[in-house]
């Protein structure tokens, strides 16, 4: 199941941010959380969108970065459930995979954006713009 990683890092002018981090590849979770080190104080973390699920409900995650392609669920069907059951959760798609129709399913299904792996600079503005 996910793993909690505390690195406190509040400020007295910022609120805390949780993530949860879906990938089943350990080195592209560790790459995210390297990413996003400045800007979060706790990750949460799994491999596959069954696990998510479970996990979003342990954390409660401010935010969800979610792969496509994974065993057991992948992460477009474990984003259609985990905003099926959570309407505020607030997901992001962070895959290798790119495409129209791809983009337009995770909208679809209630993620509120898509990152590609090859472009994890767009993931910072993109949490920023959202904060």
């Amino acid at each position: 199941m996910g793993s909690l990683i505390k690195e406190p890092k509040q400020t007295a002018q910022t609120a805390p941010v949780k993530y949860l981090v879906v990938d089943d590849h350990p080195r592209m979770r560790a790459l995210l959380r390297q990413v996003l080190a400045a800007a979060a104080d706790e990750f949460c973390e799994c491999a596959d969108g069954a696990e998510a699920i479970v996990a979003y409900r342990q954390c409660m995650a401010d935010w969800v970065l979610m792969d496509i392609e994974m065993p057991n669920l992948d992460g477009l069907e474990a984003t259609r459930r985990l905003c099926a059951e959570f309407p505020d959760a607030r997901v992001i798609l962070v895959t290798n995979h790119d495409s129209p129709e791809l983009r337009q399913q995770a909208a679809a299904f209630g993620a509120l954006g898509y990152v590609t792996k090859d472009n994890l600079g767009s993931l910072r503005s993109l949490l920023q713009m959202n904060r």
